[in-house]
C-alpha cells in the first residue's frame, strides 16, 4: 500500500457553525495574522502535507460572518512555514484570469514552491448581484466550463515567460530577453487574453490547480485540474469516484470531530448542535470518534485508491491540533504516511515540473 497523503481544510473556526462558541476558539482574532499563522504552523508542525483556505465572494448562512482574503492571507503565512503547500481559493467566476496568474506566481515565490489554488465557481443570484455585470446562467456546465477554460488562461500565462527569460545583463542593460517572453493569443467564449504575464514564469512552472469535485457537468474543469478533492460517502463510492478521476490526484474530504473516547466526541458534537439548533450535516462525509478509530477509518478508505485525504476540522483549534498529536503519530505507527520534506509542493506530491509550452523544442502546445 502506497503512502497516503494528508491535508486540512480551513474555514474560520472550524466547519461546524457553532465552532466560534467553543471555549478555545478566538473568534476575535479571525482577522489578523497571528491566527493564520499559528493554525497553519501548527499544521505543518503536526505533519500535513498542504492546507486549503476557504474564500468566497459570498457570506455564509449561519455560523461565523465576514472573511479575510485566502490568497492575501496565503501570502502572509508563506515566510512563516517551511514545508507545507499553501492552496487558498478563488472564485473563478468574478475574477479575472490574469490578476490571479500574477497573484499566485507571486505567492509561489514567497513560498519557494509551495503554492497552488483551489478553483470555485459561483451560481448564486447574490454572488452575481455584487458585480453588476451579468445575469447567472440556467445551466451551472457553462460555470464550469467557463473555469475550464480559466484554468487554461492561467497555465499559458504561467508559461509565458520562459524559465532563462530574466538575463539582467547590467553591462548592455537588458534585464530580459524580450524573445522569450510570448503572447498567449487566449481567445474562448469567456475571455481574450493576449499576454505575455508581468510576472515571471513561477518557481514551480505551474503551481498545482485544485477543484472540489464538480460531477458531470463539471467534467472539463475536473479534467484541467492537478488535484480534485472528492466528496464520497462510501468507500464504494471513493473508488468509482477516484476512477473517473485517473488524470488527477484526489483527496477524499471528511469532516472530523475527535476526541480521546468516543464519548466525549459524540458529547461535543451534540453540544454544538444544541447551541446551533440543528443537526450538523456537510456535502462530506462526516467522522465523529477517537483518531485511533479515524486512523482505522483511513486505512480502510485509503484501499480505494485515493491520493490521501483532506481533513476538515469541525472546531478549531480543537480538532487540528486532535489530528497533528494524536492522529498523525498513529498513522506513523502504522507506516501510512510520511512526513513531508523541504521542497517544492510537486516534489511532495511526485508531480514533475511543467516544460514550458512556448520554449523552443517544447512539445507542450
Amino acid at each position: 500500500m502506497t503512502a497516503l497523503h494528508l491535508a486540512v481544510g480551513l474555514v474560520g473556526t472550524g466547519r461546524h457553525p457553532a465552532s466560534w462558541r467553543e471555549p478555545d476558539a478566538s473568534p476575535a482574532a479571525l482577522t489578523t495574522a497571528a491566527y493564520w499563522v499559528d493554525v497553519i504552523t501548527e499544521a505543518e508542525r503536526g505533519g500535513i502535507g498542504l492546507v486549503t483556505l476557504d474564500d468566497a465572494l459570498t457570506l455564509p448562512p449561519d455560523g461565523v460572518q465576514g472573511r479575510v482574503d485566502a490568497v492575501l492571507t496565503a501570502a502572509r503565512v508563506a515566510p512563516r512555514t517551511q514545508r507545507i503547500g499553501l492552496l487558498p481559493t478563488a472564485v473563478a467566476t468574478h475574477t479575472e484570469p490574469f490578476h490571479l496568474a500574477k497573484a499566485i506566481a507571486t505567492l509561489d515565490y514567497v513560498s519557494a514552491g509551495r503554492a497552488g489554488l483551489v478553483v470555485q465557481v459561483d451560481a448564486s443570484p447574490e454572488g452575481f448581484r455584487h458585480f453588476g455585470r451579468r445575469r447567472a446562467p440556467e445551466r451551472s456546465a457553462e460555470l464550469y466550463d467557463e473555469a475550464a477554460d480559466y484554468v487554461e488562461v492561467l497555465r499559458r500565462l504561467w508559461d509565458s515567460w520562459e524559465d532563462d527569460a530574466e538575463i539582467r545583463d547590467a553591462a548592455t542593460g537588458r534585464f530580459v530577453d524580450r524573445d522569450k517572453l510570448h503572447y498567449i493569443d487566449f481567445e474562448g467564449r469567456w475571455f481574450s487574453v493576449k499576454g505575455p504575464s508581468i510576472t515571471p514564469r513561477p518557481p514551480q512552472g505551474q503551481p498545482l490547480v485544485a477543484a472540489e469535485d464538480p460531477g458531470e457537468d463539471g467534467a472539463a474543469l475536473a479534467a484541467a485540474t492537478d488535484i480534485v478533492f472528492l466528496r464520497p460517502h462510501t468507500p464504494e463510492e471513493a473508488a468509482a469516484s477516484v476512477a473517473r478521476h485517473r488524470t488527477a490526484l484526489t483527496f477524499v474530504d471528511l469532516v472530523v470531530f475527535l476526541d480521546p473516547t468516543a464519548a466525549g466526541a459524540s458529547a461535543r458534537t451534540a453540544r454544538l448542535d444544541d447551541q446551533h439548533g440543528a443537526e450538523f450535516t456537510d456535502p462530506a462525509a462526516v467522522f465523529t470518534g477517537t483518531p485511533g478509530q479515524l486512523a482505522d477509518h483511513l486505512e480502510q478508505w485509503h484501499l480505494a485508491g485515493a491520493t490521501g485525504f483532506r481533513l476538515l476540522p469541525g472546531t478549531l483549534p480543537h480538532d487540528l491540533t486532535q489530528i497533528t498529536t494524536a492522529l498523525i503519530p498513529e498513522l506513523h505507527r502504522r507506516g501510512l504516511v510520511v512526513s513531508p520534506t523541504p521542497g517544492s509542493l510537486r516534489e511532495q506530491l511526485g508531480l514533475p515540473r511543467p516544460a514550458n509550452r512556448y520554449a523552443a523544442g517544447s512539445e507542450v502546445r
